[in-house]
């Protein structure tokens, strides 16, 4: 037996998803359906109770009509009506019987002569007798009312009799046909109806999705810088999250060329230098020292330009990445290589406190931020991060903030040294771009970034913001 190759054999068909018009639509026309079957159900017993009341007092009053026109002469024999309480009970398959039975009396109305009728039945007086399902006989199921009475005799004494009066189910049967069938109608008519009001009040409940769609198509198209927000308040979320993605994607296609650009545009210079002393023959020791000198500034360059690209933005959507054993680690490094300074750093964090983004981009925060406080620090440093319910976005405000006992900032210089490629001290090591790193980050997560005195320590305080604003 050979068996087929798995790359020959026919790909499973992908079933096309439902749309959620077509599920909402299904789904409210089973409810509606379901609705108007139980009602349809309950409508018809309804009816049918109704039909089989109204027979039962119909047939009772037959009973009290015979009753009142009835007496027993003195020979004991049963003297009935003149005239029946119904015309049909003196005609011949008319369906409606009548019929006494009782102490040597036997009667029946002329249409019961010749039909095999349950008339034997015999009631103590003043009992009833009625079955509300039909009764097969030769002339087809009939529904039975029996009362028992005892009539007193002139000359003392009394007779037992029972009087029975049915009706053949023709009647109630049709009844119900005609109610059925005008029932179907009807609900059928009111179905169709409510199907398509139903139809339109999804087609316009969702016409925002449809829009949201027809707006992202655009997008995808140039034809729109974002999408609108003329969108429903449950849209919203969705809506800005999508713009949130759109504009991450555009500040870091941007940035990326920028960086490439600057990086391109920086180099030239170095390389036009070391072109220029290879071609003119200097004096080679003197050459190697103009070479050594461009390479020693390439790669500063490079490794500026790297730093910026790092900032690249976030993801609008993050797992939420724990702070304090970032910081750990962190602080555990810095402590390392500033030991033979003594230098101690506290930590007053939140329990659970998170950074909603890139797990990069909080370790170059707190990396730039701790190492500058390590610096300028002269024996303490404080990392500080609070959670706050006052932010205007979806998820918990963050505020951190990096405190040291140095000599701090004065005010007008702040603006100046958060400048890129500006150090405080020239003979601190560093190359005066970690801040503008941290700013980058901060604007790609649109927080904020406030430099002041710390009122603790004494020295300079960064404090970042994250999520008072759109999130």
């Amino acid at each position: 037996m050979s068996v087929q190759p798995e790359s020959d054999r026919p790909a499973a068909v992908k079933r096309r998803p439902i749309s959620l018009q077509t599920r909402l639509l299904w789904t409210a026309s089973l409810a509606l359906a379901a609705f108007l079957g139980v009602t349809g159900y309950s409508l018809d017993r309804a009816f049918r109770q109704s039909a089989l009341q109204a027979m039962r007092d119909r047939l009772e009053s037959y009973v009290y009509g015979y009753l009142a026109g009835s007496d027993i002469g003195n020979d004991g024999k049963l003297i009935l009506p003149e005239f029946p309480p119904d015309p049909r009970f003196d005609r011949p398959q008319s369906g409606l019987y009548a019929g006494v039975v009782g102490d040597g009396i036997a009667w029946r109305s002329a249409s019961a002569m010749g039909r095999d009728l349950p008339f034997d039945l015999r009631l103590d007086p003043g009992r009833t007798y009625w079955e509300p399902t039909p009764t097969a006989t030769n002339v087809g199921g009939i529904y039975r009312y029996s009362r028992g009475v005892a009539w007193e005799l002139p000359r003392g004494g009394e007779v037992k009799l029972t009087f029975h009066v049915a009706e053949n189910d023709a009647s109630l049967n049709r009844q119900v046909r005609v109610f059925q069938r005008t029932l179907i109608t009807r609900l059928g008519g009111s179905a169709v109806l409510l199907f398509l009001v139903q139809w339109l009040m999804l087609r316009w409940s969702l016409r925002p999705l449809r829009l949201v769609a027809q707006d992202l198509a655009q997008v995808e198209q140039g034809e729109r810088a974002s999408l609108p927000d003329h969108y429903p308040h449950e849209l919203k979320p969705l809506t800005e999250g999508i713009n949130d993605v759109i504009d991450n994607e555009r500040d870091q296609r941007s940035r990326y060329r920028n960086t490439l650009g600057d990086l391109a545009h920086s180099l030239k210079t170095p390389l036009a230098v070391m072109r220029n002393e290879l071609e003119s023959g200097t004096d080679p020791k003197l050459c190697s020292a103009v070479l050594s000198a461009q390479v020693q500034r390439m790669d500063e360059l490079v490794a500026y330009q790297l730093a910026r690209a790092a900032a690249s933005g976030h993801a609008t959507f993050q797992a939420p990445v724990a702070i304090e054993a970032q910081a750990e680690a962190i602080v555990s490094g810095l402590e390392k290589v500033y030991a033979e300074r003594g230098i101690l750093c506290e930590f007053e964090i939140d329990p659970g406190s998170c950074f909603y983004g890139e797990k990069g981009d909080l370790l170059e925060l707190l990396g730039n931020l701790l190492d500058n406080a390590f610096k300028w620090a002269r024996g303490r440093v404080l990392l500080t991060v609070r959670r706050t319910t006052s932010g205007a976005g979806r998820r918990p405000a963050l505020c951190i903030s990096v405190e040291d006992d140095g000599p701090g900032i004065p005010v007008d210089q702040v603006e100046r040294l958060m400048q890129r490629g500006v150090r405080g001290d020239e003979n601190v090591r560093g190359h005066g771009i970690g801040m503008s790193i941290v700013q980058d980050i901060i604007k790609a997560y649109r927080g904020e970034l406030r430099v002041d005195r710390s009122p603790e320590l004494g020295g300079t305080r960064f404090t970042l913001s994250f999520g008072h604003g759109k999130s």
